[in-house]
């Protein structure tokens, strides 16, 4: 199926999990370390509380300094504004219909964040062409790398990585959600890799 049917036909921990891990995923552009949302991770356990995620999320929004939505002018990185506005929009509540939004608008964000900071860019003479571009490859069955023509490598994996989690929890529920964490935590590193990189090379 694709990454947009996977997220249709999902349940609530599964959606949830997918927003969790795609920013999880772009922690390094929070200023983060590895482990400031496992209080959440843990949340999404069996036996977690689904009335103490909101708790949760306002302790990690307080950790990382995010207490509402920034406004363009506040931020110049593009992409860390985008990983800010997925902590920001993260919903209070765990519901299926508000998560669904939300592992909807985290996975645009997601590949878009990858998108600009894969040093293998697209062609610049695609720009507007962009959005429709990942949400083309989103609708898109078996996002493998040659399927996903046009998106640059590091867009490509986070696709693959987002179809693994969704496909983990459809098949394993609760007890995928451990793999779910590792197929994000390799994820971050990478994304950490590409941030350490491009901070040395404005340095």
């Amino acid at each position: 199926m694709s990454l947009v049917e996977l997220i249709a036909q999902a349940d609530e921990r599964g959606l949830a999990t997918s927003g969790l891990a795609c920013l999880d995923r772009c922690v390094p552009l929070l200023g983060g370390d590895d482990e400031v949302l496992r209080p959440l991770w843990a949340n999404l356990a069996a036996g977690g509380d689904p009335a103490a995620w909101g708790g949760l999320l306002e302790q990690v929004r307080a950790k990382l300094g995010i207490a509402e939505v920034v406004d363009d002018e506040d931020l110049e990185d593009e992409a860390a504004l985008l990983a800010r506005r997925m902590l920001a929009a993260a919903p209070a509540v765990r519901s299926a219909a508000e998560a669904r939004i939300w592992a909807d608008a985290c996975s645009v964000a997601s590949l878009q964040i990858h998108r600009l900071l894969d040093p293998a860019k697209e062609d610049a003479s695609c720009g507007d062409r962009v959005p429709q571009a990942l949400n083309s490859v989103r609708a898109s069955g078996a996002p493998v790398v040659g399927r996903a023509e046009g998106m640059s490598p590091l867009v490509a994996a986070e696709l693959r990585r987002q179809v693994s989690v969704l496909e983990i929890l459809a098949g394993h529920g609760a007890a995928g959600l451990r793999r779910a964490l590792e197929v994000s935590t390799e994820g971050r590193r990478v994304l950490r890799a590409v941030v350490s990189r491009r901070a040395r090379g404005k340095g």
